[in-house]
């Protein structure tokens, strides 16, 4: 018996990998992310499978849930979105499942800044302008920011910024960065990145916020800000320069 931590994707449920897809098929229990996780990803469940809307549920109730399940020997597909690796509440799951000796399978997924980029399509990262991507946010009731991790100081860097769970406070984020990247500087909003109902805002820094018109958006939405979402005139990379030697490439000498 083990629980498998299942990374589901942004939205669309055929973003799922195939070894998150595959290991929902076998497994009797299901608890979802009812508010983020695609219903139609349920549909590989198999029949008379158990299956749980964690949204509503307190850790304590979702590690219950996976207790009962081992003892009945039952393998759990526990469904996260987009990737377990960014704020998605794994490790105090996995603390408690190692307190209790449940093992434990982690798949990996399409994150939002990925899915996001694919539907602007872009690269976060050009030759000369931008080779990182910083992923973060700003504070919320749930979770502080450290002191160090400011977010004036990740602009400062003027790398791509992949700024998630803040689109309510984008007159503030706005400020932060004007300082660092000017008014001018590409940015863009992708609301529900790969659902039915995405939506994609592209505008200056300066007057992204304006840009939402009279719909405001106030939750499930990524901010990218960075001179690479709209850049045209860059170098380009080394990596297909017919002069460019490297160890995969016939030298022809």
């Amino acid at each position: 018996m083990s629980v498998h931590f299942i990374s589901a994707g942004p939205g669309a449920p055929d973003l799922i990998t195939v070894r998150g897809r595959d290991l929902i098929v076998r497994c009797p229990v299901c608890l979802y992310a009812g508010s983020l996780v695609s219903e139609a990803l349920l549909a590989h469940c198999p029949a008379g499978a158990r299956i749980l809307d964690t949204a509503p549920m307190s850790l304590e109730e979702i590690i219950a849930e996976m207790s009962r399940a081992a003892a009945a020997e039952q393998d759990v597909a526990r469904l996260h979105s987009g990737d377990l690796s960014l704020w998605s509440a794994l490790q105090e799951q996995t603390r408690r499942l190692d307190e209790l000796r449940i093992p434990y399978t982690i798949t990996p997924g399409v994150p939002a800044f990925a899915a996001a980029a694919a539907a602007l399509g872009r690269e976060l990262t050009l030759p000369g302008l931008a080779q990182s991507v910083v992923l973060t946010r700003t504070p919320g009731r749930a979770s502080p920011m450290p002191e160090r991790e400011r977010l004036s100081s990740f602009a400062a860097t003027r790398a791509t910024l992949a700024i998630h769970l803040s689109i309510h406070v984008i007159d503030r984020v706005v400020e932060e960065l004007l300082p660092h990247y000017g008014a001018d500087c590409p940015a863009a909003i992708v609301y529900r990145v790969s659902w039915p109902d995405q939506r994609i805002i592209q505008a200056a820094l300066g007057t992204i916020a304006t840009s939402m018109g009279s719909a405001p958006i106030e939750r499930t939405a990524l901010i990218l800000v960075g001179p690479a979402l709209a850049a045209t005139d860059f170098r380009e990379s080394a990596l297909y320069d017919i002069d460019y030697r490297r160890r995969f490439r016939g030298r022809g000498d």
